[in-house]
């Protein structure tokens, strides 16, 4: 256990005050014995990933943080279909990915390269290209705060949604999640693929696609987009692509023919945060004032140049909020969690 822990550390962009105390945990029997001194000690508990979805608050946090290191991926059961895995919830999650494809599995190759944990995936549906974690995810396990004891949650209960969960939302903080169950096809990808996926394939003429060339091809695609935050402090898409109602978008489009957007099925329409943050001029800024930018190849990611306080973030973050709301009509919701 340290104490006074800086928790710029504990978060891919690099900001944030001190923890109280900090462990780190690498089984269950340490999470229980962990929250169980906490107790002890008088402070209230949250339990962490690699942070890569984290923004920590300049105050800090005067309790217990608990870093999450479980790892262990195991095969439970399989059939000639399917192939059922359980993955600690501290594996590094692009590890997890490689492992399934590496035993030609399907069901999270799309979810390549996407920084976190294993644990961190159900928390907010994490999904790219077409996949979510949502259509494979059977069950987790995870210690409840509020009934002291370790128990099963199942897929159906998760409450998942577009980049949502309850444990974003009605049960946020209450349970600690220590392993998820996944059910994983076997045989090869069946199409059709996410548009920028099949065009990276007809440009680069792959006709003979197993998951491996799928995995690849997300890698491929991500690298070309997205900064390391191992070398560039960021969170990723730091906000949501919104979802609107047709009638809103139909609206939009008369006066803006080019906006990029999906159906969202029932009405509804997701339109690109990205396309929307570089119609307000602000792909690739570099804000003097916070020391904050937009990355050039992807606007939704938002990277800390050299601010110096989470307050110099969300200021940055709040200019762009208002530049869309002001132009559009639509309000940007933050996907990284301000903590605590």
């Amino acid at each position: 256990m340290q104490e006074y822990a800086p928790l710029a550390k504990h978060s891919t962009m690099g900001l944030g005050g001190t923890a109280r105390y900090l462990s780190i945990v690498s089984t269950k029997e340490e999470v229980l014995y962990t929250v169980n001194r906490a107790k002890s000690l008088g402070v209230s508990t949250i339990m962490i990933g690699e942070g890569s979805n984290i923004v920590w608050k300049d105050e800090g946090y005067s309790g217990m943080v608990i870093v999450n290191k479980i790892i262990g991926k195991n095969i439970l059961s399989e059939d000639s279909k399917e192939v059922i895995v359980d993955i600690g919830a501290g594996e590094n999650w692009d590890e997890v990915v490689a492992w399934t494809v590496e035993k030609k599995l399907r069901g999270i190759e799309t979810l390549s390269l996407i920084p976190g944990t294993a644990g961190a995936t159900p928390v907010q549906n994490v999904g790219a290209y077409g996949g979510e974690i949502s259509k494979v995810l059977i069950s987790l396990e995870a210690y409840d705060t509020n009934r002291q004891e370790f128990v099963t949650i199942s897929g159906e209960d998760c409450g998942f949604g577009y980049r949502t969960s309850i444990f974003k939302t009605s049960d946020k903080g209450r349970y600690y999640i220590t392993s998820i169950r996944l059910v994983l096809s076997k045989g090869r990808p069946v199409g059709p693929y996410y548009e920028s996926v099949q065009k990276y394939f007809d440009n680069h003429y792959i006709e003979d696609i197993d998951v491996n060339a799928l995995r690849l091809a997300v890698i491929d695609i991500r690298n070309g987009k997205l900064p390391d935050p191992k070398l560039i402090p960021n969170n990723g898409s730091f906000f949501a692509n919104p979802i609107i109602s047709n009638l809103q978008f139909n609206q939009l489009k008369l006066k803006y023919p080019d906006i990029k957007a999906w159906s969202a099925g029932a009405d509804l329409t997701k339109v690109s945060g990205a396309w929307l943050i570089e119609q307000c001029g602000m792909r690739g800024i570099h804000d003097e004032q916070t020391g904050m930018s937009t990355w050039p190849g992807q606007a939704l990611v938002l990277i800390n140049e050299k601010a110096k306080s989470t307050a110099d973030l969300l200021t940055f973050k709040q200019k762009i909020v208002d530049a869309v709301n002001a132009k559009f009509g639509i309000n940007l919701v933050q996907e990284p969690e301000l903590l605590p």
